[in-house]
């Protein structure tokens, strides 16, 4: 009898507390954000933001971990640090994996900011380039400069790019006919660009 009796205070022991324990598991569960919920908050934030609306920004999240990756690509460094910034917010304590290619190069017209304009015009006047004051000026600069910096036919360039009025005129020096004639070749080929000066001097070594 006292076998039965304490088998029996066992059982209810461990009734009471299983029906303890699974209604505040499913609270917590039903309470929690799941991974959709945190990307598509993050997503929605970063459409709405004026900084990162015209970006390409891929959201991961796992809660488990309260980790956030982003990835993608964006025009600027600045929108770069808006995108992160904007994860940050969401959860508090989540840890960023920023895996974002800031690529200026690809910028479409657009999408193209006067606060944008203006970073290019303060590089432009470091590097002693010639801009204009209009948008089109310092976009046509941002490109032209994006793709001979990646053109494997000009890797060693020393060219400086005026850009005025959609006229652009390439000084300085490079190493060999055929990077004179490449660089004149991507400036013609960048849209909004009127005419092309080329006055690069070739001198080898």
């Amino acid at each position: 009898m006292r076998i039965l009796a304490t088998l029996a205070a066992s059982a209810a022991i461990v009734l009471v507390g299983c029906s303890t324990t699974n209604p505040n598991a499913a609270t917590t569960q039903n309470t929690g954000q799941s991974n959709s919920d945190v990307e598509q908050s993050i997503k929605s934030k970063l459409t709405s933001n004026p900084k990162t609306a015209d970006t390409k920004i891929d959201v991961s999240a796992d809660t488990d971990k309260n980790q956030v990756t982003l990835s993608g690509t964006v025009y600027s460094e600045a929108a770069r640090t808006e995108a992160v910034n904007v994860a940050k917010n969401a959860r508090p304590g989540v840890e960023v994996v920023d895996k974002i290619d800031v690529k200026p190069g690809e910028i479409p017209k657009s999408a193209y900011t006067e606060d944008m304009a203006r970073e290019t015009r303060e590089h432009a006047k470091a590097d002693g380039d010639t801009l204009g004051n209009s948008l089109d000026d310092a976009w046509i600069h941002t490109k032209i400069s994006s793709k001979l910096i990646v053109d494997a036919n000009t890797p060693a360039r020393k060219i400086n790019i005026d850009v005025v009025n959609g006229i652009v005129t390439l000084r300085g020096t490079v190493g060999t006919p055929e990077a004179k004639a490449e660089a004149s070749r991507v400036a013609t080929d960048t849209d909004g660009v009127k005419k092309v000066n080329n006055l690069l001097r070739v001198r080898a070594g």
